[in-house]
Formats: C-alpha cells, structure tokens, sequence
C-alpha cells in the first residue's frame, strides 16, 4: 500500500469524513469526548475548505481567485460568530467585535511574530516588499479603527456602539476600502505582494489544476463549508457553557506579551 498517495489525497478525504460525522450526530446535547471529536472534525473541514478555496483560486487567476478565497474564509468566519452568537445570551452581541479584536492580535502579533522568529532562525534575515506590507497594514489599521475604536468616541448612541446609519456607513466604508485593497493586489500593482527575486516573472507561480480537479474541489469546497457551519452551530450551545464571557489580567498579559513579542521581533528580526 502507497501511504504517500493516500496522504496526498487527504484533501477529498476529509470532506467526506467531516459530512459522515456531521450525519451521524444526533440530539443536541453533545458529551464531552464526542464534542472534542467535533471540535477536531471543525478544525479540519475549515483547513480542507481553505485547501480548495486555493485550488479554484489558482485555477481562476486574478482577481477572481483572491475573491473566492477571501469569500471561502468570510463564509468560515460568519458561520462561527453567529452561530455562537445565535445560542448566546445577550452578552454575545458584543461577540464579533472581540472576534475582530483577537483577529487583528493574533494576526498581527502571533503570525508574524512566529514568522519572524522561525524566518530569522532559520534564514537569519528575510527580505520584504515595504510597498505590499504597507498597503496591507495601512488597510487593516484602519478598519481597526473603525470597527474597535471609533464607537468608543460616538455620541448618537451608547459607549462602544454604533447607530444604524454609523453601521451602514462604516459597513460600506470597510466594503470599498477592502475592493481598492483587491484592486491594487491582484491588478494594478500585483508586483508589490510578490516575492523580491521574482516581481514581475509570471513563472514563479506553479501550473494551474486541471478543469476536472477544479470541479472536484468546488463539489469538496461546498461541502467542507456546509460541514464548518454545522459543526458550528452544534458545538456552539457547549462552547457558550464552557466560556464565563468576563476577562481577567491573564488575558490581558496574554495580549500584551503578544504585542511585545511582534514589537521586539520587528526590532530583533
């Protein structure tokens, strides 16, 4: 038996797997060791999803690839907040502001500062394109602002939120800053987000996939995404009991010393 082939094929076999187990679930009250079963099961259909998303990406080219990603990663994301949101209290309305929050941290901290650490062991200095990153960061920070500092300062409504019309403009806003931010990486300067030795060279991109196994992963694709919802909305009555939703120092320190770490390693590649 070629375990390499099998393992090469994990892609169409956990889809698969994550709908069987998404079946076999019944009722629902989940004990513990089948909730972390699920947990697992979720973790992986998000992975296959994302893995397709790739592939039809790739077979799309640009910029109509970057869009299915980023809407196979956008479909993961809504799915678990309101899911989450839908089988929490009221105090669960707060949610997808502390989900952007801690997006933002372990983006901006822990990815890139792990990043750093294992690029600079390992290479001992990496090369960027200033032009890519300051674009990606100067967009970002200002959707940060907009989503998580902003209601701290308006006065139509209470602290920390939003009226109808401040939602509608800000919801807008993000829309048309994230389509220029589209627009400049996969169109007008596609060479700033490429790596330094091959701006420009078209050839460094691996060979398209084939019609036949980008149907296949469009079938997967949607199935995986269906799978991540319903892991969602069946582990989210158990993650809502397991949570007290308060903070304590310990998640603040956690937060700073991720925000340290970016800091030094930016410093200290």
């Amino acid at each position: 038996m070629n375990y390499k082939n099998i393992w090469n094929r994990w892609p169409i076999f956990i889809p698969i797997a994550s709908a069987m187990a998404l079946y076999g679930v019944t009722g629902a009250s989940l004990p513990g060791l089948q909730a972390l079963w699920l947990v697992l099961a979720l973790l992986l259909a998000v992975i296959a999803s994302v893995h397709h998303a790739e592939v039809i990406a790739h077979r799309l080219g640009e910029p109509f690839g970057t869009l299915v990603l980023a809407l196979a990663v956008t479909v993961i994301e809504t799915a678990l907040v309101l899911s989450m949101m839908l089988a929490g209290t009221t105090a669960s309305a707060t949610l997808p502001r502390d989900t952007i929050y801690s997006a933002v941290m372990i983006a901006c901290n822990g990815v890139v500062g792990i990043c750093l650490l294992l690029g600079g062991l390992h290479h001992k200095e990496q090369l960027f394109r200033i032009e890519g990153t300051g674009s990606g960061f100067a967009a970002l920070a200002t959707l940060a602002v907009m989503v998580l500092i902003m209601p701290l300062y308006t006065t139509s409504s209470p602290e920390g939120t939003y009226t109808d019309a401040q939602l509608i403009f800000v919801a807008l806003s993000s829309l048309a800053l994230w389509l220029v931010f589209v627009f400049i990486q996969t169109i007008r300067h596609r060479d700033y987000f490429l790596p330094m030795e091959s701006a420009g060279d078209e050839s460094v991109h691996a060979q398209p996939p084939g019609l036949a196994q980008t149907r296949i992963s469009f079938f997967l694709l949607l199935l995986s995404l269906v799978c991540v919802v319903g892991f969602a909305k069946l582990l989210s009555p158990a993650i809502e009991a397991l949570g007290s939703g308060r903070t304590n120092v310990m998640q603040g320190a956690i937060h700073l010393v991720l925000f340290a770490s970016f800091l030094f390693l930016t410093l200290v590649p």
